[in-house]
């Protein structure tokens, strides 16, 4: 068995899920993450630079990251202040109150667009991207520059449900903020996984896991800080938290956590009351080809046991640096 890491390029709006992903891509030990982009969805274009930027100096992780899309392609952004607050990471809007300092690395000014295109075209192997906001600027890229296709290995994305949605009945909210470049990435013909709210409603911390959490470190009580807050909005339905974002990570490099069905899926984007609905064709009515694997299962407790190792591997290294 190859120990090699698997490269990928890692797309979010952070979000506090997207910052639990950032964690468990760059603690697992299994991935060469080749960049970050960010895209507006949670919170604005800028709030999501500046989470990215913020968090990823926080934990340690020396990786460029480019700012993307500040607004879908052809709606208007909305946003999520009631689940994440209202500049992205609610909990640690303070850096003197969460140990989050500005990071001021310089940049390289490069573009999500040219990030993702020239990382792709220039890079020896194929890259896995995995998306976990709205899915602009890949669709951007996809449309942009069609020849990347050849060099991305897979698209494992957040986002989609079969079942029900979240922020509407029909539609999860990735999708819905930007249901024209889902369509397009959906239709791109590059292999997909999605997962979506059929697993990450089953992929919960409970509170008893984020009070262990807490004991690890900076970094796990950072990390427990924000599922406190994104608590207050789910403990309403659920008995503890989805970390959805992290789920897709976590199925890039333990693809077996989620358990999927090959299939048809089509994303709405003219229906009055179905309006980023991802249609999955579970019977092959439509005759339309299979595109995308659909995640439909997950084992929950092998997932939370990654997010923990991940959390006492990057304190680790965050005690030897310091």
């Amino acid at each position: 068995m190859s120990n090699a890491k698997i490269p990928v390029i890692i797309d979010c709006d952070p979000g506090i899920d997207d910052a639990v992903a950032l964690a468990l891509a760059f603690g697992c030990g299994k991935l060469d993450v080749l960049g970050v982009t960010t895209v507006a969805g949670n919170t604005t274009g800028e709030n999501t630079y500046h989470n990215a930027r913020r968090f990823l100096s926080f934990i340690g992780a020396d990786v460029e990251v480019a700012r993307g899309a500040d607004k879908p392609i052809l709606r208007p952004l909305i946003t999520a202040p009631d689940v994440h607050g209202k500049a992205g990471l609610g909990g640690l809007s303070g850096a003197e109150d969460s140990g989050m300092d500005d990071d001021d690395r310089d940049t390289s000014g490069r573009s999500a667009l040219d990030l993702i295109t020239e990382t792709l075209l220039n890079h020896g192997e194929k890259v896995t991207l995995v998306p976990v906001g709205p899915l602009t600027n890949i669709a951007i890229a996809l449309l942009a520059r069609p020849e990347i296709k050849h060099k991305i290995e897979r698209i494992v994305l957040m986002g989609g449900a079969a079942l029900e949605g979240n922020r509407t009945p029909a539609a999860e909210f990735n999708i819905i903020a930007d249901p024209e470049a889902a369509r397009i990435v959906f239709e791109s013909g590059v292999p997909i996984t999605m997962v979506g709210l059929d697993v990450t409603h089953k992929a919960l911390i409970y509170p008893d896991e984020i009070e262990a959490l807490r004991k690890h470190g900076r970094i796990g009580m950072a990390i427990a800080e924000l599922m406190d807050f994104y608590g207050v909005f789910y403990r309403k339905r659920f008995e503890g938290n989805p970390v959805h974002d992290a789920l897709a990570v976590a199925a890039v490099f333990e693809s077996d956590i989620v358990s999927t069905r090959l299939l048809n899926v089509c994303v709405e984007t003219s229906g009055e009351f179905t309006l980023g609905r991802t249609v999955v064709d579970f019977r092959g009515v439509t005759g339309r080809k299979p595109n995308c694997d659909v995640a439909l299962g997950v084992d929950r407790e092998r997932f939370i046991n990654l997010i923990f190792d991940a959390v006492k591997t990057l304190e680790q290294q965050s005690q030897r640096r310091f």
